[in-house]
């Protein structure tokens, strides 16, 4: 679930340019919803050649959702079920992966707005004795550290998490495996599972990408409000956007509600339906479901300082150098890059068996989505997926 990750071999649970010129119709379709004109509907050039290049990889199926000044558009190529050869739906629901995080801060940030959370105090008043043993110590960890990633906590993900994790701990697992694809996890037994391996660094020392952050930040909003954290992101975040086809699975929901394609995962070098698990191991790191769309809304929104005081969106935007993308940087579940094409980005991007989403927004307000319903495994299949999304936008 970490974005931006480099693969090779196994598919890991991550997130986060084009070949010759193509016609839009070998891309395999697209739908255009609410275009301004006629010239909207017409997948740019450079945007269809990426997703052709993607279909090209092995992916089965990719969409491109564009949401900004010029309308909103949907483009897709290849397909969303090798079984039937259906494209995939509009305004498919998919798996959102370590998008998941910036809806989490988000909710602390609100709190820390209303005074319920210190930012800099640690981690251990809001969860005192969780953070503690092998060395790793709640009361050196702040709430920032945390969110940035720079806490320094062990992950609760083992290799197959492709966090680069070189000892392994029998306490931590691998979704890869079929074993816990049906199996149901409670967050306080996951970080309990991390806490069973060593820090990974010094707290603040630098900043490493690891899922049990989000956990402790999930946490951190039920011990606060009193309230499951999937109550506190749908009360203020997801019913004051009208953001109604996002939502967090109930327990033990293995399914995706509404449309959807199917979601693929490689094992073997074969791609497996893994549409259906349950997604509970992901929890407040990477467990949400949305359209692309509605995430198009979300990003927009957070970045416009419609969900927080400008105080609070300034620190979500404080960033420090990324560890999973080169000339990257990370604030708080907050991604900045720069396009090819000098275009200033903010995003996240997330990944987990089945999906990939990449996504940002511009400063002149366009949002972008990339789907793809298998995990890259290789270099190339991520700069294909990548390129995508740098398409997408620069064409915007």
């Amino acid at each position: 679930m970490n974005p931006f990750r480099r693969n090779s071999g196994k598919a890991a649970l991550s997130v986060v340019v084009a070949g010759a010129v193509l016609a839009a119709a070998a891309c395999g379709g697209e739908t255009s919803v609410g275009a301004p004109d006629e010239a909207a509907k017409t997948t740019p050039p450079t945007v269809a050649a990426a997703m052709d290049k993607v279909v090209r990889q092995g992916f089965p199926g990719v969409q491109v959702v564009i949401d900004g000044p010029a309308g909103h558009r949907t483009f897709t190529a290849g397909v969303g079920d090798l079984t039937t050869r259906a494209p995939f739906p509009d305004d498919a629901r998919v798996r959102i992966g370590s998008n998941t995080k910036t809806y989490v801060a988000t909710v602390i940030m609100q709190l820390v707005a209303e005074g319920k959370v210190d930012l800099d105090a640690s981690i251990e008043r809001y969860l005192p004795g969780l953070v503690q043993g092998n060395g790793n110590d709640g009361n050196r960890i702040t709430v920032r550290q945390v969110l940035q990633h720079t806490s320094g906590v062990p992950d609760y993900l083992g290799r197959g998490a492709g966090d680069g994790i070189t000892t392994q701990n029998s306490e931590q697992i691998d979704p890869d495996e079929e074993t816990l694809r049906w199996q149901h996890f409670e967050m306080t037994d996951l970080v309990r599972r991390a806490m069973t391996a060593p820090p990974q660094f010094e707290p603040g020392a630098k900043s490493v990408y690891t899922n049990t952050n989000y956990l402790l930040a999930g946490l951190l909003i039920e011990r606060v409000t009193g309230n499951p954290a999937a109550d506190e992101i749908g009360r203020r975040i997801l019913e004051p956007l009208g953001l109604r086809d996002t939502y967090v699975p109930a327990a033990r929901e293995t399914g995706i509600r509404g449309p959807h394609a199917r979601g693929y995962h490689g094992i073997d070098g074969k791609p497996v339906d893994f549409t259906d698990f349950d997604p509970s191991w992901g929890a407040t790191a990477g467990d949400m479901i949305a359209t692309p769309t509605d995430m198009n809304r979300f990003f927009t929104a957070l970045l416009a300082g419609k969900l927080l005081p400008p105080a609070q969106l300034a620190e979500m935007k404080r960033t420090v150098p990324f560890d999973r993308m080169p000339g990257a940087d990370y604030g708080l579940a907050l991604i900045h890059r720069t396009a090819p094409c000098g275009k200033e980005v903010w995003g996240h991007g997330g990944s987990i068996p089945g999906f990939e989403t990449r996504n940002g927004v511009t400063a002149e307000g366009t949002a972008v989505t990339v789907t793809v319903n298998q995990l890259p495994t290789t270099d190339e299949e991520a700069d294909a997926v990548t390129g995508v999304l740098d398409a997408a936008l620069c064409a915007s």
